[in-house]
């Protein structure tokens, strides 16, 4: 197999955990088919397209946990339209639960690894990025496996529409000072940091999430919002 054929690093752990409710399941088999975002890898997906009416901005949010806080921006947001990407399926199922229980329409999910969706979007087609508490693969052998690179901005710049923004949440320390590095030596982005305080304390229309409340991680969270230049 040469270079080009290998699979990418995988960059989420475990996809299973606990058996689904009977809800959850179905859920997963009826509901989650009708809101799936079609991938083709062709580069020219025109996120607008996926709603009955146009939204007036879209926001992507890379490995969305529980769903706490893509479903609260939704109902907050009746305008905007929203990606969500989470490859694990019990997080899935809980926000569906959520988009079901609260009759939210402009979500539109992905079951999958976020790589192939940000591929396969028309350039400049996102108004806003969320990368809240990603995976944090905390010993050195595992960094490898850490979303936030070169290669992945370069992608995720593609689909930003200048003057967009990106939001990175971590509570593990070594990741936050990598993403910040890499982040900052990208020529598409600019820190929009301007005190400390914009770092150590959580923007004011952040949502918490059940993951954020178990402070799993080695330091309080680190809070990174960039420009798309």
């Amino acid at each position: 197999m040469s270079s080009e054929q290998h699979p990418p690093i995988r960059t989420f752990g475990r996809t299973g955990g606990r058996a689904l409710s009977a809800r959850q399941q179905r859920l997963i088999d009826v509901a989650l088919p009708k809101i799936s975002i079609p991938i083709s890898e062709s580069g020219t997906l025109e996120p607008q397209k996926l709603f009955q009416e146009p939204p007036e901005a879209m926001w992507l949010e890379i490995g969305f946990g529980g769903g706490e806080h893509l479903t609260g921006q939704a109902k907050r947001h009746s305008d905007i339209g929203f990606l969500g990407c989470e490859p694990f399926i019990e997080g899935m199922a809980k926000c569906l639960g959520q988009i079901e229980d609260g009759q939210i329409s402009n979500i539109r999910l992905l079951m999958d690894d976020v790589r192939p969706l940000i591929s396969d979007l028309a350039p400049a087609c996102i108004d806003r990025a969320f990368i809240l508490f990603p995976d944090p693969w905390p010993k050195k052998r595992q960094r490898k496996r850490r979303l936030v690179n070169a290669a992945f901005l370069d992608s995720l710049a593609r689909t930003m529409k200048p003057g967009g923004k990106v939001r990175f949440a971590t509570d593990i320390a070594s990741y936050a000072d990598e993403a910040l590095g890499y982040f900052i030596r990208h020529k598409s982005f600019d820190w929009c940091a301007h005190h400390p305080d914009d770092w150590r304390r959580p923007p004011t229309d952040h949502i918490t999430t059940r993951y954020q409340e178990k402070q799993l991680g080695d330091c309080p969270p680190v809070w990174l919002e960039f420009e798309r230049v």
